[in-house]
């Protein structure tokens, strides 16, 4: 039976530009249209019988592909894998692992065999082969692909989180803050809507990364203190560099949260371990995954209808909690006077 990849494959396009072209739902160059059009006729497809047989094969099996790492716990990652189950059941689907060591080729397996109707992947990032591969099924990322044509997408609003840390050290009065993010895992979208609001707050700040050790934290947290001796407050999305961070900060005379304060980005159980108990912004993970199941649920159904998916992107709203870690700068020993 001709698919829609046959036809995208013949005509040098996309499956998403196959679609459109059928469905008329976007403006397309008449060369790309034409040449559409001629592997259609060529190839014989009948997109409302693929519509029907699509429908008619349904497995109620939904793949998952998860960034499993050997020697490694993760919890967060387990939490999505939980809801994504969670979900699925409430919809009628099992659920498929893939681990990220079978790389494409187990992601093509399930693919092109029919094995699930759907595929939820984890970890998704711009120029991954993988993400291209599912352009040619129904598919949702969890996390934003620098090109989401033909796929839906969910993901926590890291430029909102950002946001979010400014807001609450603005309002306690604070106006010299450094930012230390992850050498290892820099989180772009947070900078910017950190740097975006701290600008509008009057905020100074200073970015700075680092890795996830003593001697990195060390470091930066020197440099810091040379360059900005001002400083009152700290960022820090590293969650390796926190504790080395509250250790410098108390071995350099100052005392959290009445000479420093301190926000995290990090999930609430990282938060609560730490002494004093740390102010936090955290994306709601089990949503991530009951959020992914639904987006693919829609996907699934509109095709099964004959119509053309609707590629979403829904971005999660961070959560501030505000814990010991954080105090106004009125009485701060080491703040600067405006």
């Amino acid at each position: 039976m001709v698919t829609l990849a046959d036809v995208a494959r013949r005509a040098g396009v996309s499956s998403s530009t196959v679609s459109y072209v059928l469905s008329g739902k976007r403006t397309i160059s008449e060369e790309t249209r034409r040449r559409v059009e001629r592997a259609v006729a060529e190839l014989g497809y009948h997109p409302h019988a693929r519509a029907r047989a699509l429908a008619a094969r349904r497995s109620y099996i939904l793949a998952l592909v998860v960034p499993l790492r050997v020697g490694g716990y993760e919890p967060v990652m387990m939490e999505v894998v939980t809801s994504v189950t969670v979900a699925a059941r409430q919809y009628g689907y099992d659920v498929l692992l893939i681990t990220n060591d079978e790389g494409p080729e187990g992601l093509r397996r399930v693919a092109v065999s029919g094995l699930a109707d759907g595929v939820v992947l984890m970890d998704g990032a711009p120029g991954d082969e993988r993400v291209e591969l599912l352009r040619d099924t129904q598919a949702v990322l969890i996390g934003v692909s620098g090109d989401p044509r033909g796929l839906s997408c969910v993901d926590h609003d890291f430029a909102a989180a950002g946001a979010v840390c400014a807001d609450h050290l603005a309002d306690l009065g604070h106006a010299e803050v450094a930012f230390i993010a992850d050498a290892a895992a820099p989180h772009d979208r947070t900078l910017a809507g950190f740097r975006d609001r701290a600008r509008e707050r009057g905020l100074r700040f200073v970015h700075r990364p680092c890795d996830r050790t003593y001697e990195s934290t060390a470091g930066t947290f020197t440099r810091i203190m040379a360059d900005r001796p001002g400083t009152t407050a700290f960022v820090v999305q590293n969650e390796g560099a926190i504790g080395p961070l509250l250790g410098l900060l108390r071995t350099s005379g100052r005392t959290v949260p009445e000479d420093a304060s301190v926000v995290a980005l990090c999930p609430d159980r990282v938060a609560g371990r730490h002494t004093p108990r740390l102010t936090s912004v955290a994306g709601p993970t089990a949503d991530l995954g009951r959020v992914a199941v639904e987006l693919l649920v829609r996907r699934l159904t509109a095709a099964a209808r004959g119509e053309e998916p609707v590629d979403e992107l829904v971005l999660l709203d961070p959560v501030l909690t505000v814990r010991e870690s954080t105090g106004p700068v009125d009485g701060m020993r080491f703040a600067v006077q405006t």
